[in-house]
């Protein structure tokens, strides 16, 4: 059965997933988990002093951290946000299973995942859009019912996003589990450089990647 991890690094680089799949998927970073933890901690934060705030790994400065905190205090599930009742709660779906950080009690309930990286502009990531897809098909098949959501935290921005289990995101889900069901060998290279620069597995992969002279036209021209 896959897992929620297994699915959201195969939708980010289905190469990378499988050799991250040959040596064992690890568990997050200490720094990771850290910035996780701040998740369960916002009222305790919004009502830090700055010199506190600046303390936490937070990615806002100390004010603007805050006044992100304010906006969601003014949510409708704000108080499951800040004390969720069901936390860390592992789900197995009929294809998929892993860890919901968060379960709130609405009607329907809504599992939510919780990021220590950075949201885009707008909406979320790609794969943790697929990540939050699993997320609630795996919470429908326990409770039997439909779940049409699922929250995406970034708890050192303050910031909370919300995936649909629209036509598209659900598309999205089921063509990264046929990738990853079809894969018995090393899947194509996406040369991507945004990706290939910063991927642990770079040179086993293989990919070229280019220097910041080289992507300017500094290099040598002989």
């Amino acid at each position: 059965m896959l897992t929620f991890a297994e699915l959201a690094r195969a939708a980010y680089c289905p190469r990378q997933y499988y050799y991250a799949e040959q040596e064992g998927m690890t568990d997050p970073p200490p720094a990771a988990r850290t910035r996780r933890d701040l998740a369960f901690r916002y009222p305790t934060l919004r009502a830090a002093s700055d010199a506190e705030l600046a303390a936490e790994p937070i990615e806002r400065p100390p004010a603007a951290y805050r006044t992100a905190l304010d906006r969601l205090a003014a949510r409708d599930d704000w108080d499951a946000l800040a004390d969720p009742v069901e936390r860390e709660r592992l789900l197995t779906g009929r294809e998929c299973r892993g860890v919901a950080h968060k379960i709130l009690p609405s009607d329907p309930p809504i599992p939510t995942f919780v990021s220590p990286g950075r949201p885009p502009e707008e909406g979320v990531w790609r794969p943790q859009r697929v990540r939050a897809v699993a997320m609630a098909k795996a919470l429908a098949w326990e409770r039997e019912r439909e779940i049409p959501a699922a929250l995406v935290e970034y708890p050192a921005h303050g910031v909370v996003r919300r995936v649909a289990l629209t036509t598209r995101n659900r598309a999205a889900y089921r063509r990264t589990v046929r990738t990853v069901r079809g894969i018995d060998g090393p899947p194509p290279r996406i040369d991507d450089e945004s990706k290939c620069d910063a991927c642990d597995y770079r040179e086993r992969c293989g990919v070229r990647t280019r220097s910041l002279k080289s992507l300017l036209g500094l290099g040598s021209s002989v």
